[in-house]
C-alpha cells in the first residue's frame, strides 16, 4: 500500500534564508518607517502631510549624504586596490627577474661542479621559507650575496603591498555594504513620502512640493518676494564679491529647473551637495562631495556675513546645502519632485555657512 506521508517542510538555509530575511526586514522597515507614516490617517490636513513629508525628505537627505560619503570612500578604495595590484604585479616581475639571475648563477655553479646551498634554497624553497632561512646568505660573498639580499628585500616589499591591498579590499567591502544600507533607507523614506503625497489632490501636492511659499516654480521662474528687497532673478542681479563667486552663482542659475536626483552630480540632474560642488568646480574650486565635509571646506561665516556664492547649510545634521545669491535667497536642489530653484534661506533651519576660496 502506497504511503501518503505529509511532505516534509524544507528549511531555509544559506542564500535562500538570507534573501528571505532581507525581504522580511525591508517589508518591516517600509511599514514602520517614521512611526506610522506609511499608513497615516487619510484625514490628515495638507499642513500635517507637509510636516510629515518634510521630515521624511530630511531623513532621506541625511541618508543621501551618507550614501554620497560611502560612495566616495568606495570609489577611493577601488582606485587604491587597482593601484596596489598594479604595484604588486611590477614588484613580482622584478622578483622573478632576480630569481632568474639566481638560476643563471646556479646553472653556472652546477656546470663547474656544484650549487651553493644558499642558491639552491633560493631556487627550491617558497619565498616565506627562503626569508626564514636567509641567514645562509652570510655563507655567500660577492655578487651572489647582493642578489640574494635583493631577492629578500623584494619579497618583503611584495608582502607589504599584498597586506595593503587586502586592507583596501576590506575597506571597499565595508563601503559597499554601507552604500546598500543607505540606498535602502533613502528608497524607503521616499516611498513613504510618496504614499502620503498620493492621498492629496494635484493642487495640494503642488502646494506641498513648493514648500508653501511663492518664491519659485518648477520652471525656475520666480514670483515676487515677500520682502521689500528684490529677488535676484538673473546672475546680473547678483553682486558677487569675487570673479570666482560670480562664476559659481552663474552656474547655479544655469541649473535652475533641472531635476533633483539623489546621488547625482550633473550635468542633467543634481542632489543638493552635487549642485554646490559642480557650481564651485565651474569656478575652479574643488569641493568635497558631502554637506558635512563641504561646511569645513572654506572660511566659516555667520548668517549676518553672507555674501553671494557662500554655501548655506541646514538642519542639525548638516544634511542640506544651497548656494547663497543675496537678499536672503539661495539656489538649491530641494528634494525629489522639486527641481533646482530659488528659495529663501529661512524656509529651513539654518545650521551654518562657509565661503569657498
Amino acid at each position: 500500500m502506497a504511503s501518503h506521508r505529509k511532505p516534509k517542510q524544507r528549511s531555509l538555509t544559506g542564500t535562500t534564508a538570507r534573501t528571505a530575511a532581507t525581504l522580511a526586514m525591508a517589508g518591516a522597515a517600509s511599514v514602520t518607517a517614521f512611526g506610522e507614516t506609511g499608513h497615516a490617517d487619510p484625514q490628515l490636513s495638507v499642513g500635517e502631510v507637509k510636516t510629515q513629508v518634510d521630515a521624511l525628505y530630511e531623513q532621506a537627505e541625511q541618508a543621501t549624504e551618507q550614501y554620497n560619503g560611502a560612495k566616495e570612500a568606495a570609489d577611493g578604495a577601488r582606485a587604491d586596490v587597482g593601484r596596489l595590484q598594479d604595484e604588486m604585479a611590477r614588484k613580482t616581475a622584478r622578483f622573478n627577474a632576480t630569481r632568474d639571475q639566481i638560476g643563471a648563477i646556479a646553472a653556472a655553479q652546477y656546470r663547474s661542479g656544484g650549487i651553493d646551498p644558499a642558491m639552491q634554497l633560493a631556487l627550491d624553497s617558497t619565498p616565506d621559507t627562503y626569508l626564514e632561512r636567509a641567514a645562509l646568505i652570510d655563507q655567500v660573498s660577492g655578487r651572489e650575496a647582493d642578489i640574494l639580499r635583493t631577492l629578500g628585500e623584494q619579497q618583503r616589499e611584495i608582502d607589504t603591498t599584498h597586506d595593503a591591498a587586502d586592507a583596501k579590499l576590506a575597506a571597499l567591502s565595508e563601503a559597499q555594504t554601507k552604500l546598500a544600507e543607505h540606498k535602502r533607507t533613502i528608497e524607503t523614506k521616499l516611498h513613504d513620502a510618496q504614499v502620503l503625497l498620493d492621498r492629496l489632490t494635484a493642487a495640494q501636492r503642488a502646494s506641498v512640493d513648493d514648500g508653501g511659499d511663492d518664491t519659485g516654480t518648477t520652471s525656475g521662474t520666480q514670483h515676487a518676494d515677500r520682502s521689500t528687497d528684490r529677488v535676484p532673478i538673473t546672475p546680473g542681479d547678483v553682486q558677487a564679491p569675487s570673479a570666482r563667486a560670480a562664476q559659481a552663482v552663474a552656474f547655479a542659475y544655469s541649473a535652475l529647473g533641472l531635476p533633483y536626483v539623489w546621488g547625482a552630480t550633473g550635468p542633467s540632474s543634481y542632489d543638493c551637495s552635487g549642485l554646490t560642488q559642480a557650481a564651485w568646480k565651474a569656478a575652479g574650486v574643488s569641493l568635497p562631495r558631502t554637506t558635512y565635509t563641504q561646511i569645513n571646506a572654506g572660511q566659516r561665516v555667520s548668517e549676518s556675513q553672507l555674501q553671494p556664492g557662500d554655501l548655506v547649510f541646514f538642519y542639525s545634521g548638516i544634511s542640506h546645502v544651497g548656494l547663497y545669491i543675496g537678499n536672503g535667497q539661495m539656489i538649491h536642489a530641494p528634494h525629489p519632485g522639486a527641481p533646482v530653484r530659488i528659495a529663501p534661506i529661512n524656509e529651513m533651519p539654518f545650521a551654518g555657512a562657509s565661503r569657498p576660496s
